[in-house]
Protein backbone atom coordinates (compact mmCIF):
# COMPACT_ATOMS: atom_id res chain seq x y z
CA UNK A 1 0.00 0.00 0.00
CA UNK A 2 1.09 3.57 -0.48
CA UNK A 3 2.28 5.88 2.07
CA UNK A 4 1.80 8.95 0.42
CA UNK A 5 -1.64 10.09 -1.47
CA UNK A 6 -1.46 10.25 -5.40
CA UNK A 7 -2.21 12.98 -7.57
CA UNK A 8 -5.45 12.02 -7.73
CA UNK A 9 -5.70 11.36 -3.66
CA UNK A 10 -4.51 14.74 -2.75
CA UNK A 11 -6.37 17.93 -1.56
CA UNK A 12 -5.66 21.48 -2.55
CA UNK A 13 -2.68 22.71 -1.04
CA UNK A 14 -1.77 25.83 0.24
CA UNK A 15 -5.25 27.07 -0.45
CA UNK A 16 -6.42 28.36 3.35
CA UNK A 17 -4.81 31.29 5.41
CA UNK A 18 -5.89 31.82 9.35
CA UNK A 19 -8.61 33.91 8.99
CA UNK A 20 -10.53 31.17 6.83
CA UNK A 21 -9.89 28.41 8.90
CA UNK A 22 -11.36 30.86 11.77
CA UNK A 23 -14.47 31.33 9.89
CA UNK A 24 -14.83 28.38 8.76
CA UNK A 25 -14.77 27.10 12.21
CA UNK A 26 -17.17 29.60 13.63
CA UNK A 27 -19.39 29.07 10.42
CA UNK A 28 -19.54 25.55 11.88
CA UNK A 29 -20.92 26.56 14.93
CA UNK A 30 -23.75 28.63 13.35
CA UNK A 31 -23.65 31.12 16.36
CA UNK A 32 -26.36 32.98 15.36
CA UNK A 33 -28.34 29.88 15.19
CA UNK A 34 -26.84 28.58 18.52
CA UNK A 35 -27.88 32.16 19.96
CA UNK A 36 -31.61 32.48 18.97
CA UNK A 37 -32.26 28.86 18.70
CA UNK A 38 -30.61 27.11 22.02
CA UNK A 39 -29.88 30.02 24.62
CA UNK A 40 -32.88 30.13 25.22
CA UNK A 41 -33.92 26.84 26.20
CA UNK A 42 -30.42 26.76 28.33
CA UNK A 43 -31.41 29.73 30.45
CA UNK A 44 -34.94 27.89 30.70
CA UNK A 45 -33.78 24.46 31.83
CA UNK A 46 -30.18 25.37 32.63
CA UNK A 47 -28.50 27.93 35.18
CA UNK A 48 -30.92 30.67 34.01
CA UNK A 49 -28.83 33.97 34.31
CA UNK A 50 -25.87 31.72 35.21
CA UNK A 51 -25.72 30.28 31.28
CA UNK A 52 -23.11 33.13 30.54
CA UNK A 53 -20.38 32.15 32.98
CA UNK A 54 -21.35 28.48 31.54
CA UNK A 55 -20.02 29.42 28.42
CA UNK A 56 -16.73 30.97 29.90
CA UNK A 57 -16.20 27.76 31.74
CA UNK A 58 -17.11 25.20 28.50
CA UNK A 59 -14.39 28.04 26.92
CA UNK A 60 -11.62 27.52 29.46
CA UNK A 61 -11.88 23.55 29.12
CA UNK A 62 -11.80 23.85 24.78
CA UNK A 63 -8.96 25.97 25.62
CA UNK A 64 -7.04 23.73 27.73
CA UNK A 65 -7.88 20.99 25.29
CA UNK A 66 -6.25 22.86 22.55
CA UNK A 67 -3.15 23.57 24.19
CA UNK A 68 -2.60 19.82 23.65
CA UNK A 69 -4.02 19.59 20.23
CA UNK A 70 -2.11 22.56 18.51
CA UNK A 71 0.69 20.71 19.93
CA UNK A 72 0.23 17.82 19.07
CA UNK A 73 -1.01 19.23 15.08
CA UNK A 74 2.39 19.73 14.38
CA UNK A 75 3.15 16.40 13.48
CA UNK A 76 -0.15 14.92 12.59
CA UNK A 77 -1.23 16.58 8.97
CA UNK A 78 -4.34 14.55 8.26
CA UNK A 79 -7.71 15.46 6.54
CA UNK A 80 -9.48 12.95 9.09
CA UNK A 81 -8.34 14.94 12.57
CA UNK A 82 -9.99 13.50 15.43
CA UNK A 83 -9.03 9.63 13.50
CA UNK A 84 -5.75 10.54 13.20
CA UNK A 85 -5.24 12.11 16.23
CA UNK A 86 -6.64 8.98 18.03
CA UNK A 87 -4.81 6.75 16.25
CA UNK A 88 -1.38 8.16 16.79
CA UNK A 89 -1.95 8.73 20.56
CA UNK A 90 -4.14 5.30 21.48
CA UNK A 91 -3.85 3.11 18.91
CA UNK A 92 -4.98 1.86 15.79
CA UNK A 93 -8.65 0.44 17.11
CA UNK A 94 -9.16 3.64 19.31
CA UNK A 95 -8.82 6.01 16.21
CA UNK A 96 -11.09 3.86 13.87
CA UNK A 97 -13.67 3.72 16.72
CA UNK A 98 -13.34 7.64 16.90
CA UNK A 99 -13.72 8.02 13.32
CA UNK A 100 -17.18 5.83 13.26
CA UNK A 101 -18.49 8.07 16.12
CA UNK A 102 -17.22 11.05 14.96
CA UNK A 103 -18.91 10.43 11.18
CA UNK A 104 -22.22 9.43 13.10
CA UNK A 105 -22.35 12.40 14.78
CA UNK A 106 -21.45 15.24 12.32
CA UNK A 107 -24.44 13.43 9.70
CA UNK A 108 -26.55 13.78 12.98
CA UNK A 109 -25.83 17.50 13.36
CA UNK A 110 -25.95 17.89 9.71
CA UNK A 111 -29.58 16.33 10.27
CA UNK A 112 -30.26 18.69 13.02
CA UNK A 113 -29.59 21.77 10.82
CA UNK A 114 -31.44 20.36 7.29
CA UNK A 115 -34.20 19.77 10.02
CA UNK A 116 -34.09 23.15 10.93
CA UNK A 117 -33.08 24.99 7.65
CA UNK A 118 -36.43 23.65 6.22
CA UNK A 119 -38.70 24.30 8.88
CA UNK A 120 -37.35 27.76 8.87
CA UNK A 121 -37.19 28.70 5.24
CA UNK A 122 -40.67 26.93 4.42
CA UNK A 123 -42.40 28.89 7.29
CA UNK A 124 -40.29 32.34 6.01
CA UNK A 125 -42.15 31.35 2.32
CA UNK A 126 -45.48 31.09 3.96
CA UNK A 127 -45.09 34.17 5.82
CA UNK A 128 -43.13 36.55 3.39
CA UNK A 129 -45.03 35.03 0.33
CA UNK A 130 -47.79 32.78 1.42
CA UNK A 131 -46.10 30.02 -0.64
CA UNK A 132 -46.68 26.65 1.46
CA UNK A 133 -43.46 24.06 1.00
CA UNK A 134 -43.04 21.12 2.91
CA UNK A 135 -40.17 21.40 5.19
CA UNK A 136 -37.73 18.54 3.75
CA UNK A 137 -38.57 20.09 0.22
CA UNK A 138 -36.99 23.37 1.18
CA UNK A 139 -34.20 20.99 3.47
CA UNK A 140 -33.81 19.04 0.16
CA UNK A 141 -33.18 22.30 -2.31
CA UNK A 142 -31.05 23.58 0.71
CA UNK A 143 -29.16 19.96 0.34
CA UNK A 144 -28.14 20.83 -3.20
CA UNK A 145 -26.56 24.41 -2.77
CA UNK A 146 -24.55 22.58 -0.09
CA UNK A 147 -23.26 20.12 -2.56
CA UNK A 148 -21.89 22.92 -4.76
CA UNK A 149 -20.64 24.35 -2.75
CA UNK A 150 -18.90 20.71 -1.49
CA UNK A 151 -17.94 20.54 -5.15
CA UNK A 152 -16.12 23.74 -5.36
CA UNK A 153 -12.34 23.94 -4.35
CA UNK A 154 -12.08 24.46 -0.65
CA UNK A 155 -11.12 28.29 -1.40
CA UNK A 156 -14.51 29.28 -2.95
CA UNK A 157 -16.14 27.99 0.52
CA UNK A 158 -13.84 29.76 2.40
CA UNK A 159 -14.67 33.13 0.83
CA UNK A 160 -18.64 32.73 0.64
CA UNK A 161 -18.49 31.54 4.52
CA UNK A 162 -16.34 34.22 5.54
CA UNK A 163 -18.91 36.43 4.29
CA UNK A 164 -21.70 34.92 5.81
CA UNK A 165 -20.16 34.72 9.37
CA UNK A 166 -19.34 38.88 8.60
CA UNK A 167 -22.90 39.49 8.19
CA UNK A 168 -24.00 37.15 10.90
CA UNK A 169 -21.22 38.50 13.66
CA UNK A 170 -22.13 42.26 12.48
CA UNK A 171 -26.15 41.63 13.36
CA UNK A 172 -24.78 39.61 16.66
CA UNK A 173 -22.18 42.84 17.44
CA UNK A 174 -24.76 45.37 16.42
CA UNK A 175 -27.59 44.12 19.14
CA UNK A 176 -24.81 44.25 21.52
CA UNK A 177 -23.77 47.49 20.66
CA UNK A 178 -27.45 48.44 21.03
CA UNK A 179 -27.76 46.63 24.72
CA UNK A 180 -24.98 48.79 25.85
CA UNK A 181 -26.00 52.29 24.72
CA UNK A 182 -29.53 51.64 26.07
CA UNK A 183 -27.47 51.23 29.57
CA UNK A 184 -28.58 48.00 30.15
CA UNK A 185 -31.77 46.69 30.96
CA UNK A 186 -33.90 47.54 34.31
CA UNK A 187 -31.27 45.90 36.79
CA UNK A 188 -28.17 47.27 34.40
CA UNK A 189 -25.60 45.18 33.96
CA UNK A 190 -25.85 41.79 36.42
CA UNK A 191 -22.54 40.88 37.26
CA UNK A 192 -23.88 37.80 38.24
CA UNK A 193 -24.14 35.75 35.32
CA UNK A 194 -20.74 35.37 36.25
CA UNK A 195 -20.63 35.07 39.73
CA UNK A 196 -19.80 30.83 40.74
CA UNK A 197 -22.55 31.29 43.09
CA UNK A 198 -24.77 31.57 40.12
CA UNK A 199 -23.37 29.52 37.52
CA UNK A 200 -22.08 26.42 39.69
CA UNK A 201 -25.93 26.01 41.01
CA UNK A 202 -27.88 22.80 40.48
CA UNK A 203 -28.93 23.67 36.91
CA UNK A 204 -25.17 23.84 36.01
CA UNK A 205 -25.31 20.19 34.31
CA UNK A 206 -28.41 20.88 32.49
CA UNK A 207 -26.80 24.00 31.01
CA UNK A 208 -23.79 22.70 29.62
CA UNK A 209 -25.93 20.45 27.26
CA UNK A 210 -26.99 23.42 25.35
CA UNK A 211 -23.69 25.23 25.77
CA UNK A 212 -21.12 22.51 25.01
CA UNK A 213 -23.06 22.26 21.72
CA UNK A 214 -22.10 25.89 20.83
CA UNK A 215 -18.69 25.07 20.65
CA UNK A 216 -18.89 21.96 18.23
CA UNK A 217 -16.72 21.79 15.55
CA UNK A 218 -13.52 23.49 16.43
CA UNK A 219 -11.83 20.45 14.81
CA UNK A 220 -12.18 21.67 11.79
CA UNK A 221 -8.99 23.80 11.98
CA UNK A 222 -7.34 20.33 12.00
CA UNK A 223 -9.20 18.97 9.19
CA UNK A 224 -8.45 21.58 6.56
CA UNK A 225 -4.15 21.18 8.45
CA UNK A 226 -3.53 19.42 4.42
CA UNK A 227 -5.53 22.48 2.93
CA UNK A 228 -3.77 25.24 4.75
CA UNK A 229 -0.79 27.41 4.80
CA UNK A 230 2.19 26.74 6.50
CA UNK A 231 -0.25 24.26 8.86
CA UNK A 232 2.36 24.18 11.61
CA UNK A 233 1.85 27.54 12.54
CA UNK A 234 -1.80 28.36 10.94
CA UNK A 235 -3.88 25.26 13.00
CA UNK A 236 -2.69 25.96 16.58
CA UNK A 237 -3.23 29.31 15.73
CA UNK A 238 -6.67 29.59 14.31
CA UNK A 239 -7.34 27.01 16.98
CA UNK A 240 -6.59 29.55 19.74
CA UNK A 241 -8.80 32.00 17.88
CA UNK A 242 -11.82 30.53 16.88
CA UNK A 243 -12.18 29.54 20.64
CA UNK A 244 -11.35 32.24 22.06
CA UNK A 245 -13.52 34.20 19.52
CA UNK A 246 -16.39 31.73 20.30
CA UNK A 247 -16.27 31.92 23.82
CA UNK A 248 -16.21 35.62 24.14
CA UNK A 249 -18.65 35.99 21.63
CA UNK A 250 -21.47 33.72 23.38
CA UNK A 251 -20.78 35.03 26.52
CA UNK A 252 -20.77 38.69 26.02
CA UNK A 253 -24.26 38.49 23.67
CA UNK A 254 -25.82 35.88 25.97
CA UNK A 255 -24.76 38.33 29.12
CA UNK A 256 -26.53 41.19 26.73
CA UNK A 257 -30.22 39.92 26.45
CA UNK A 258 -29.99 38.89 29.82
CA UNK A 259 -28.83 42.27 31.03
CA UNK A 260 -31.50 43.65 28.30
CA UNK A 261 -34.72 42.35 30.14
CA UNK A 262 -33.16 41.97 33.48
CA UNK A 263 -32.86 38.82 35.18
CA UNK A 264 -36.18 38.07 36.45
CA UNK A 265 -37.70 38.89 33.05
CA UNK A 266 -34.75 37.61 30.82
CA UNK A 267 -35.83 34.02 33.04
CA UNK A 268 -39.86 34.62 32.70
CA UNK A 269 -39.11 35.02 28.81
CA UNK A 270 -37.12 31.95 28.11
CA UNK A 271 -39.74 30.16 29.68
CA UNK A 272 -42.87 31.35 27.83
CA UNK A 273 -41.51 32.58 24.04
CA UNK A 274 -38.55 31.05 23.35
CA UNK A 275 -38.45 31.08 19.96
CA UNK A 276 -39.15 34.70 19.76
CA UNK A 277 -36.38 36.18 22.90
CA UNK A 278 -33.99 37.62 20.64
CA UNK A 279 -36.36 39.26 18.14
CA UNK A 280 -38.82 40.49 20.59
CA UNK A 281 -35.63 42.90 21.89
CA UNK A 282 -33.79 43.42 18.91
CA UNK A 283 -37.61 45.08 17.35
CA UNK A 284 -37.39 47.06 20.70
CA UNK A 285 -33.96 48.20 20.58
CA UNK A 286 -32.90 48.64 16.99
CA UNK A 287 -36.00 48.02 14.83
CA UNK A 288 -38.28 45.52 13.00
CA UNK A 289 -35.80 46.19 9.83
CA UNK A 290 -33.03 44.64 11.85
CA UNK A 291 -35.02 41.29 13.35
CA UNK A 292 -36.07 40.74 9.84
CA UNK A 293 -32.60 40.62 9.25
CA UNK A 294 -31.54 38.65 12.02
CA UNK A 295 -34.34 36.08 10.68
CA UNK A 296 -32.98 36.02 7.06
CA UNK A 297 -29.53 35.64 9.03
CA UNK A 298 -30.38 32.89 10.93
CA UNK A 299 -31.46 30.82 7.62
CA UNK A 300 -27.85 31.83 6.10
CA UNK A 301 -26.66 30.69 9.51
CA UNK A 302 -27.89 27.41 9.31
CA UNK A 303 -26.35 27.54 4.92
CA UNK A 304 -22.99 28.23 6.36
CA UNK A 305 -22.83 25.42 9.19
CA UNK A 306 -24.43 22.69 6.71
CA UNK A 307 -21.52 24.03 4.04
CA UNK A 308 -19.15 23.53 7.04
CA UNK A 309 -20.34 20.13 8.39
CA UNK A 310 -20.56 18.88 4.61
CA UNK A 311 -17.06 19.34 4.05
CA UNK A 312 -16.12 18.12 7.23
CA UNK A 313 -17.79 14.77 6.88
CA UNK A 314 -16.59 14.67 3.19
CA UNK A 315 -13.10 14.64 4.13
CA UNK A 316 -13.55 12.19 7.04
CA UNK A 317 -14.70 10.18 4.35
CA UNK A 318 -11.89 10.68 2.38
CA UNK A 319 -9.38 9.76 4.81
CA UNK A 320 -10.87 6.43 5.86
CA UNK A 321 -10.83 5.69 2.22
CA UNK A 322 -7.54 6.85 1.41
CA UNK A 323 -6.50 4.03 4.10
CA UNK A 324 -8.72 1.52 3.26
CA UNK A 325 -10.97 0.91 6.17
CA UNK A 326 -14.24 1.88 3.45
CA UNK A 327 -14.13 2.01 -0.66
CA UNK A 328 -11.35 3.75 -1.79
CA UNK A 329 -13.23 5.17 -4.69
CA UNK A 330 -14.33 8.03 -1.62
CA UNK A 331 -10.18 9.03 -1.44
CA UNK A 332 -10.99 9.92 -5.65
CA UNK A 333 -10.79 14.24 -5.86
CA UNK A 334 -11.41 16.35 -8.37
CA UNK A 335 -9.02 17.22 -11.19
CA UNK A 336 -9.65 20.81 -10.77
CA UNK A 337 -11.33 21.53 -7.93
CA UNK A 338 -8.91 19.39 -5.28
CA UNK A 339 -12.19 18.52 -3.45
CA UNK A 340 -12.82 15.15 -2.42
CA UNK A 341 -16.01 14.87 -4.97
CA UNK A 342 -16.98 11.40 -4.78
CA UNK A 343 -17.16 11.68 -1.13
CA UNK A 344 -19.32 14.82 -1.50
CA UNK A 345 -21.31 13.11 -3.78
CA UNK A 346 -22.50 9.82 -1.52
CA UNK A 347 -22.49 12.30 1.82
CA UNK A 348 -25.24 14.60 -0.42
CA UNK A 349 -27.70 11.19 -1.51
CA UNK A 350 -27.38 9.72 2.01
CA UNK A 351 -28.35 13.38 3.25
CA UNK A 352 -31.18 13.72 0.72
CA UNK A 353 -32.22 9.92 1.38
CA UNK A 354 -33.10 10.21 5.12
CA UNK A 355 -33.91 13.68 4.67
CA UNK A 356 -37.03 12.45 2.15
CA UNK A 357 -37.47 9.50 4.03
CA UNK A 358 -38.36 11.82 7.39
CA UNK A 359 -40.64 13.50 5.01
CA UNK A 360 -42.36 10.96 3.82
CA UNK A 361 -42.39 9.55 6.80
CA UNK A 362 -44.29 12.37 8.46
CA UNK A 363 -42.02 12.99 11.30
CA UNK A 364 -42.22 16.88 12.87
CA UNK A 365 -38.45 18.36 11.75
CA UNK A 366 -38.61 20.60 15.15
CA UNK A 367 -40.07 17.92 17.40
CA UNK A 368 -39.04 14.98 16.09
CA UNK A 369 -36.13 14.81 14.11
CA UNK A 370 -34.14 18.12 15.74
CA UNK A 371 -33.96 16.43 19.79
CA UNK A 372 -32.51 12.95 18.43
CA UNK A 373 -30.40 14.25 15.92
CA UNK A 374 -29.10 16.41 19.08
CA UNK A 375 -28.66 13.40 21.37
CA UNK A 376 -26.28 11.03 19.06
CA UNK A 377 -24.72 14.48 17.80
CA UNK A 378 -23.58 15.88 21.37
CA UNK A 379 -22.69 12.37 23.13
CA UNK A 380 -20.69 11.35 20.15
CA UNK A 381 -18.74 14.33 19.11
CA UNK A 382 -17.88 15.23 23.35
CA UNK A 383 -16.59 11.39 23.80
CA UNK A 384 -14.16 12.14 21.07
CA UNK A 385 -12.83 15.24 22.38
CA UNK A 386 -12.55 13.28 25.09
CA UNK A 387 -10.11 10.64 23.60
CA UNK A 388 -8.71 13.07 21.36
CA UNK A 389 -7.55 14.98 24.40
CA UNK A 390 -6.24 11.64 26.10
CA UNK A 391 -4.52 11.04 22.95
CA UNK A 392 -1.99 13.95 23.40
CA UNK A 393 -1.08 12.25 26.44
CA UNK A 394 -0.27 9.26 24.74
CA UNK A 395 1.22 10.39 21.75
CA UNK A 396 3.97 12.23 23.92
CA UNK A 397 4.17 9.77 26.28
CA UNK A 398 7.61 7.92 25.29
CA UNK A 399 8.73 11.21 23.47
CA UNK A 400 8.30 14.54 24.78
CA UNK A 401 9.24 15.84 21.28
CA UNK A 402 10.82 18.84 22.91
CA UNK A 403 6.69 20.02 23.83
CA UNK A 404 6.72 21.29 27.46
CA UNK A 405 5.35 19.63 30.14
CA UNK A 406 2.23 21.38 30.10
CA UNK A 407 1.23 21.25 26.62
CA UNK A 408 1.85 17.20 26.62
CA UNK A 409 0.16 16.31 29.46
CA UNK A 410 -1.26 18.39 32.05
CA UNK A 411 -3.54 20.97 29.90
CA UNK A 412 -4.90 17.65 27.69
CA UNK A 413 -5.13 15.65 30.86
CA UNK A 414 -7.37 18.54 32.84
CA UNK A 415 -9.36 18.89 29.36
CA UNK A 416 -9.95 15.09 28.97
CA UNK A 417 -11.36 15.23 32.43
CA UNK A 418 -13.73 18.54 31.73
CA UNK A 419 -15.19 16.80 28.29
CA UNK A 420 -15.93 13.28 30.56
CA UNK A 421 -17.64 15.33 32.82
CA UNK A 422 -19.48 17.26 30.09
CA UNK A 423 -20.35 13.90 28.26
CA UNK A 424 -21.89 12.34 31.75
CA UNK A 425 -23.56 15.30 32.25
CA UNK A 426 -25.52 15.18 28.82
CA UNK A 427 -26.11 11.84 29.08
CA UNK A 428 -27.72 12.07 33.28
CA UNK A 429 -29.78 14.74 30.89
CA UNK A 430 -30.57 13.42 27.66
CA UNK A 431 -34.15 13.89 28.67
CA UNK A 432 -33.48 17.63 27.79
CA UNK A 433 -32.07 17.27 24.48
CA UNK A 434 -34.68 14.31 23.22
CA UNK A 435 -37.89 15.60 24.73
CA UNK A 436 -38.40 12.60 26.23
CA UNK A 437 -38.48 10.44 29.41
CA UNK A 438 -38.58 7.09 28.01
CA UNK A 439 -36.77 4.32 28.53
CA UNK A 440 -35.24 4.32 24.39
CA UNK A 441 -34.20 7.76 25.05
CA UNK A 442 -32.33 6.92 27.79
CA UNK A 443 -30.49 4.02 25.56
CA UNK A 444 -29.51 6.45 22.73
CA UNK A 445 -26.51 7.67 24.02
CA UNK A 446 -25.21 4.56 25.10
CA UNK A 447 -25.97 2.92 21.37
CA UNK A 448 -24.55 5.56 20.02
CA UNK A 449 -21.08 5.05 22.07
CA UNK A 450 -21.82 1.88 20.99
CA UNK A 451 -20.96 2.97 17.04
CA UNK A 452 -17.54 3.68 18.17
CA UNK A 453 -16.92 0.20 19.84
CA UNK A 454 -18.14 -1.62 16.96
CA UNK A 455 -15.55 0.89 14.86
CA UNK A 456 -12.89 -0.55 17.39
CA UNK A 457 -14.04 -3.88 16.90
CA UNK A 458 -13.79 -3.73 13.22
CA UNK A 459 -10.12 -2.25 13.41
CA UNK A 460 -9.28 -5.45 15.58
CA UNK A 461 -10.85 -7.51 12.77
CA UNK A 462 -8.79 -6.15 10.79
CA UNK A 463 -5.43 -6.67 12.33
CA UNK A 464 -5.64 -10.24 11.78
CA UNK A 465 -7.35 -10.66 8.89
CA UNK A 466 -5.64 -7.34 6.83
CA UNK A 467 -2.40 -7.09 8.49
CA UNK A 468 -1.12 -4.81 5.98
CA UNK A 469 -3.86 -3.08 6.16
CA UNK A 470 -4.23 -2.53 9.21
CA UNK A 471 -0.51 -1.64 9.86
CA UNK A 472 -0.99 1.83 7.47
CA UNK A 473 -4.32 3.10 9.67
CA UNK A 474 -3.72 6.67 10.84
CA UNK A 475 -0.59 7.17 9.72
CA UNK A 476 1.26 10.28 10.28
CA UNK A 477 1.71 12.14 6.84
CA UNK A 478 3.82 14.09 7.84
CA UNK A 479 5.96 13.37 10.81
CA UNK A 480 8.44 15.54 11.74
Amino acid sequence: MKTQPSEQQALRKNALGLLSIVFLVIATNGPLTALVGAVPVSIAMGNGVGVPGSFVVAGVVYLLFSIGYAAMSRYVRNAGAFYAYIAAGLGRPAGVGGAFLALLAYNAIQLACYAMVGFFLSQALHDKLGIAVPWWASASCIALVVHYFGYRNVEFSGRFLSFLMLCEIAIIVLFDAAVILHGGGPSGFPIASFSPSTVLTSGFGPSLVFVVGSYMGFETTAIYSEEAKDPRKTIPRATYCAITVIMVLYAVSVWMIIAAYGPAAALAEANKNPGNMWFTMTTRLIGSWAADVMGVLMITSLLAALISFHNTISRYFFSLAREGIIWHGLARTHAVQQTPFMASIVQTVCGLAVILGCGFAKVDPLQGVLPWSSVVASVGIVAVQGFASLAVVGFFWRRGRGVSLWQRAISPALASLGLFLCLWQIIVHVDLLSGSQSIWSELVPWATLGVGAAGAAFAVWLRSARPTLYNNLGRLLNEV
